[in-house]
């Protein structure tokens, strides 16, 4: 699909259902929409930590609609889209973002750090290409079981996963999305090759580089991933700081943002293409925008009125049966809290 909305080669069009494609472009619109808002609420001091998505979400839903649900996704931080597209509540994205007493990780971890169970998404940690290795681990134990599953595992420089996963053959997709920038070291600065993709075949590892800003090339090539060792380099741009830690006018133009953002974004050119097919219009679009704006304003003034989790569950979760020390941490906790508690904003938190 070029910048217009136009499918390039009609060999390639998936051909998808209009419902299919309208949740592509629902799901990256309300991720765009939730983006905003908790990127403001930051910088308002209402919580104390945001990493938008502006610009990649065609990258994450493209690869997750793709996928099986069941599907096992070891996610990086910057791909909540994955978790939209599979339908994880806004309240949960609100909840764990102000780490209250909603969120599944009970508060303990900083915001856009999610997980879910129940939609085989492994909770994120921070540290890049941790996640690489223990997808590999996943996938081949889904092998060994004759589980119909792919683990499907992002960003990061990842040679002893790409090793093991050809050596194994296991059932893994490697997908980088190559957004331009670490941090701020354009890519120019971090490699001399061609690119992430060239390395795959040093290992064994079939490869493809595809339009990381075309949702329907990101999802030809994750389809056709599945079931054997893969690796994807989505070529896409973070038109976004890196965090809300993050100033990037201090390592590149204004002009060079409005370019990807004016000119080639994701989620301009599906609508372009829905225009084109007669599958929405400029009043669903005002109706759309007001309906999900509404939408996350009301999970995010729900997550501002609860409370944080119970202090206490700092010593829970690790251990079956708690070890004396621990015991004795959490027994000296009480008795401070009950000596000095008035000293504490004690009533914020869940009894």
């Amino acid at each position: 699909m070029d910048r217009q909305g136009q499918i390039i080669n009609p060999s390639e069009d998936p051909n998808l259902p209009q419902e299919k494609v309208l949740k592509f472009y629902r799901s990256m619109t309300l991720l765009n929409t939730m983006d905003r808002i908790l990127y403001e609420s930051q910088r308002q001091g209402r919580i104390s930590f945001y990493m938008t998505n502006y610009g990649e979400e065609g990258t994450h839903v493209g690869s997750a609609a793709a996928l099986d649900s069941t599907d096992l996704v070891f996610g990086q931080y910057r791909e909540a889209g994955v978790l939209m597209y599979r339908d994880y509540p806004l309240e949960l994205f609100m909840a764990q973002c102000y780490g209250n007493v909603s969120d599944p990780g009970k508060g303990r971890q900083m915001p856009v750090h999610y997980g879910c169970n129940e939609r085989h998404f492994v909770t994120i940690s921070s540290p890049l290409a941790t996640q690489i290795p223990q997808a590999v681990g996943a996938a081949y134990a889904a092998k060994r079981a004759n589980a119909n599953r792919v683990g499907a595992a992002s960003e990061g420089d990842a040679h002893a996963g790409f090793n093991f996963a050809a050596t194994l053959e296991c059932p893994i997709i490697f997908f980088c999305r190559n957004n331009g920038y670490a941090i701020s070291t354009p890519t120019s600065e971090q490699y001399r090759g061609d690119g992430i993709a060239a390395r795959g075949p040093g290992y064994g590892i079939m490869s493809i580089r595809v339009d990381g800003n075309d949702v329907f090339a990101v999802y030809n090539a994750t389809k056709e991933a599945r079931r054997r060792p893969f690796l994807i380099e989505a070529m896409t741009y973070r038109i976004g700081h890196h965090s809300t830690s993050d100033d990037s006018s201090a390592y590149r133009s204004v002009d060079e943002v409005n370019y990807w953002d004016k000119q080639d974004h994701p989620i301009s050119r599906l609508r372009l293409y829905l225009l084109s097919r007669g599958w929405w219009d400029e009043e669903q679009e005002k109706a759309w925008r007001k309906q999900s704006r509404k939408k996350v304003m009301e999970a995010f003034e729900q997550a501002e009125r609860k409370p944080k989790p119970s202090p206490y569950l700092l010593f829970s979760d690790v251990y079956q049966e708690m070890p004396t020390q621990l015991r004795k941490q959490q027994e000296s906790l009480a008795r401070h809290l009950q000596t000095y508690g008035e000293h504490y904003p004690l009533d914020h938190f869940d009894k």
